[in-house]
């Protein structure tokens, strides 16, 4: 074992057991699992560490010292730019930064780069928190209000949004064609989720969109999918 830990106080609460790879705090929910599952893709050696959202270990002051915001994921990457340590949150904001500093999946041609990351943005601004309010009020603390209309509010724009995804995927393998892309690594866990976690198939006639439910199934074939999936508790190293 490593003498050396990155200097952050994360690392007092998740020691590292190895601390020149990257460590991950996260938990398997939809932007959790985008971030473990590209860093399956890229084959970067990472340390997963799991945040106890149910003891309150993101008020924690440890955590918070590296996202104050509180919310998983977050990474700290003990070999960031100019070979200091980077303290990062915001899964977007993660996937453009594993993507650049892998060189993968990620497009260096600059119309295709920004179209990426057109979509990347249209997950984090939409499809992720409209997904979110109907996991809200049809699954959890919401599905008890009598009132529905807040209910059908977001039945209609998740619907209304499947639907943009499904023309979009439309005569393409993936959002941006025959390449995959960290457009994919972030809008499909939130797909996935509306079926696992939200139970949300008939409110939402999800077969319907024939185009998404071809490109999830494809990607939830992908063995670095399958593993970044369990956020594994263990080390991952490559």
């Amino acid at each position: 074992m490593s003498q050396t830990q990155p200097a952050h106080p994360i690392t007092r609460k998740w020691p590292a057991q190895f601390p020149d790879w990257l460590q991950l705090y996260s938990l398997p929910t939809p932007n959790g699992i985008k971030v473990s599952v590209m860093l399956e893709e890229v084959g970067m050696p990472y340390e997963a560490h799991r945040v106890d959202i149910h003891a309150n270990d993101q008020f924690s002051a440890e955590f918070l010292a590296l996202n104050p915001n509180n919310k998983i994921p977050a990474i700290l990457d003990p070999h960031g730019p100019g070979g200091q340590p980077l303290a990062l949150f915001e899964s977007g904001a993660i996937l453009i930064y594993l993507a650049e500093k892998s060189g993968q999946l990620l497009p260096l041609d600059a119309v295709q780069r920004y179209e990426t990351l057109q979509w990347l943005m249209w997950q984090m601004g939409g499809a992720g928190p409209m997904f979110g309010q109907v996991g809200f009020f049809h699954r959890y603390g919401g599905k008890d209000f009598e009132d529905k209309r807040p209910l059908q509010r977001y039945v209609n724009e998740a619907k209304r949004l499947l639907g943009v995804l499904d023309q979009r995927l439309a005569n393409r393998e993936w959002i941006m064609g025959r390449d995959y892309t960290i457009a994919d690594i972030a809008v499909l866990p939130w797909v996935r989720c509306l079926h696992v976690n939200y139970e949300a198939d008939e409110l939402l006639d999800l077969p319907s969109f024939k185009n998404v439910q071809r490109a999830l199934a494809a990607w939830l074939d992908r063995p670095p999918v399958q593993r970044g999936l369990d956020m594994p508790p263990a080390p991952n190293g490559k």
